[in-house]
Order: structure tokens, then sequence, then C-alpha cells
């Protein structure tokens, strides 16, 4: 299969559209719940024409007519997507204003690029993107300079809902959400497996990133790597309901990497979490205060910012390696290294509330770690309720440094040096 590192592959066809003769598959209501956005969302005004798509060859790329059907039903009109499609040439819709989209066929697809107003696509839980990841996680095997798309991007999305989807063997991250804001996410599936020896890498569920009013709920990740991660500048977003296997757990981060640069995370409220077989559940990775080097040739360090205003509530733990992880010295090679230049990005008023479960047998009977690079970069770190056990029956142990432990509610013998 030819590769192209920044162009979608295959989505299988869309051919000639028809104005609305059939019948629009209607919008789903989702709501938020049970806990509300920041901020209200808007509402979307009434949708009045719709603009079907017929497939045409499945080897050819309609790319151009699916183009045509957004432009024609942009402001006040729904495309209906209910077939197998193809497109070969990349897809910028950051143009839509006023628009539903019903996808309840399925595209075999590595890109999509969406922006605008008020747009409201849905899959009604039959709709999927299929990204055909494995000829890009052999690729990447074989040749690690190989750029690897994301499979479903948003830059610029201002209000509306994402709902209904199923999201299968994305060539790497599965979501990034970028520059966008008072956007509803729920009931979506994600499932990306290898079937060969080569690794399935980097393969994200969402990414948040300079976004702001985002909820995200009741939907179910089988993967690799984070499940969510909040990347700089995400703000007043909400994460419920999610059901997570095999990941790097919830995580805000890495923050602080580049010099220069100054980080901002404010007001996250994860709430009811099943996470199994992860690295970590909850976590928060924050670079040093000056350039340092992993071992695996990253660079990285130095930056500003601070992380404020954070609660992980309701979280159950199944054979995670860590129930919770304070990493205030990622990418730091030692702990003398961490301390001599203690990270620039603050943490302050980060809650963990209501933990349970028993975790992996990998670092008994430690259960989860809370690393400060100093006690004046962390400030009102606390624990409620934390009652996680190691497999062995041991009384669990939690590895700290610079931590407030009058401030921590842990179970076992609590806190001990890390």
């Amino acid at each position: 299969m030819l590769l192209k590192p920044t162009i979608v592959l295959a989505f299988l066809a869309l051919a000639e559209l028809i104005d609305a003769g059939g019948h629009a598959p209607k919008r789903p209501h989702h709501e938020p719940t049970p806990l509300q956005p920041y901020k209200a969302f808007p509402t979307s005004s009434p949708r009045r024409k719709t603009c079907f798509v017929k497939p045409g060859k499945k080897s050819g790329d309609d790319s151009s007519k699916i183009l045509r059907a957004f432009k024609k039903c942009n402001n006040g009109g729904t495309v209906v997507l209910d077939q197998e499609y193809t497109i070969c040439t990349q897809l910028d819709l950051r143009f839509l204003k006023h628009v539903d989209i019903a996808l309840t066929g399925t595209d075999g697809s590595s890109w999509w690029l969406f922006g605008g107003e008020d747009i409201n696509l849905y899959g009604a839980g039959t709709g999927t993107i299929d990204g055909n990841g494995q000829a890009w996680y052999d690729a990447h095997a074989a040749d690690s300079k190989v750029k690897r798309p994301l499979l479903f991007v948003t830059d610029g999305w201002k209000g509306g809902s994402i709902t209904g989807l199923k999201l299968r063997q994305s060539p790497n991250w599965h979501n990034l959400i970028a520059n966008s804001s008072d956007i509803l996410i729920s009931d979506i599936d994600i499932f990306s497996r290898s079937t060969s020896n080569n690794f399935a890498k980097n393969l994200d569920g969402w990414d948040t990133y300079r976004s702001d009013n985002i909820v995200i709920q009741n939907s179910y990740i089988d993967h690799d790597d984070d499940c969510v991660s909040f990347k700089p500048n995400s703000t007043n977003i909400i994460v419920q309901g999610l059901v997570c296997n095999s990941s790097h757990g919830i995580s805000v981060g890495s923050l602080g990497q580049y010099p220069g640069v100054f980080d901002n995370i404010e007001n996250l409220y994860i709430y009811n979490i099943s996470m199994s077989n992860a690295t970590d559940g909850a976590r928060l990775k924050v670079w040093p205060g000056a350039d340092v080097q992993k071992p695996e040739g990253w660079i990285g360090g130095g930056g500003e910012g601070r992380v404020r205003n954070v609660t992980y509530e309701r979280f159950f733990n199944d054979n995670n390696d860590g129930a919770i992880k304070i990493d205030q010295c990622y990418g730091a090679v030692s702990a003398a290294e961490c301390e001599a230049d203690p990270s620039k990005v603050i943490l302050t008023d980060i809650l963990f509330k209501d933990f349970w479960g028993t975790v992996s047998k990998k670092n008994d009977p430690v259960v989860g770690s809370l690393i400060c690079s100093s006690e004046d970069s962390c400030d009102n770190i606390r624990a409620e309720n934390v009652t996680v056990t190691p497999p062995s029956g041991k009384d669990a142990k939690w590895a700290c440094r610079n931590m407030d432990e009058e401030l921590l509610d842990l179970n076992g013998v609590g806190c001990v040096d890390a």
C-alpha cells in the first residue's frame, strides 16, 4: 500500500450528491451529564436543507464530491454520509457554519480536518471512521521518520457536538481538539490494535490543545497511550463516564517542555472513570526547569506555566501499574538532576478523591507516586478517601517527594521516600 504521510488513506468512496428526496437521520439528543459544562453551550440553529451522497466506484477519489456537498449544505443544512466512501485527498472543512453531518456509513480514512461554527457530527452508534492503521504501524516500525496522520482533527470548531462514532485503527492520535470551544463529545467507541509484531504507538484517545469548555463523556477506549491528554492551554474541561483499557491513563501534560513558552492548564474535572491495564490511572507529567535528555533521545524542559484547579473524582483502578502519578521530573534521569533545576510549571489546587481498586504487581506494594521537584513548585495537592491496594495484600505504599503529607488521605502506610 502506498503511504502518503500527510494525505488521507482510502476513505471508502463518495459519488454524486443529491438534494433531499430521502430522509436525513435525525440528530440525536445528547446532554452533558451528570456534570454540567463550566459555561452553557450555545444552541444550534434549525437545519432546512439536506445533501445526500450516493456511492461511486470504490477505486475512485471522491473528495471533491464530498467537498461540494459540504459547500452546498453549509449555512443551515445536513450532509448525509450513509454508505461506504473513499477519500484519497486531504479534506479541509474548516469553513463550516450551522451544519449537521450524519455519518452513519463506514469511512476508511486517515484524516479529517473540521472547523467552523455550530457543527453537529453524529454517527448514531454505527458511523465508523477507519484509519487503516496497520499499514502505518508496519511502515513506522521500518522507518521511524514516517509521518503518521491523525485520524480526526478539529481546528477552530466553535459550538456543537460529536456523538455516536466508532473510531478504528488510527495511524496516530485518534482525536486532536485544537483551538476549539463549546463542544459536547459523547458516546464514542475507540479501538485500535496492531495485528502484527509491530507495536501501535502514540494512539491517544483525545488530546486537547488551546481549547476551552469541552465535555468528553460516556465513551469506551481500548488502545495504546493516553486515554485523554490535556495539552497546553486546555481550560474548563470535563471528562466523565469513560471506560479506558490498556492506556497510559488520563494525563495532564506533558508541560514545560519548551523554554520561553508558558503553558496553562486550568479547571479540569475528571469524574467517574474506570481504568484497566494501564501504566497509570491519573497522571500529571511536567518537565524540570532546565533542558534534559531522556534515554530515548527526547530533549525538553525549561518552560514555564501553571496547572490549577484539577480534580479527579470516583476513579476505579484495575491492574494499573500505578493509581496516581505526579511526575514533576518528567524526562530527568535522576532525582538530583530534577532537584537541581526544579520545574517552572507550578501545580496548585489538585485533588484526588474516591480512588479504589487494585493495581498490578509491577511495583507491589507501591501503588502510586507523587513527586514534586521542590516544595515551592507544588501547593495544595490533596487526596481524599484513596483506598487502592496492591495485589499481594500488603499495606499500600506511596512514593512521595516534596509533598505536604497532612493533606494526603492515603491508605496503607501512606508516603514513603521516593
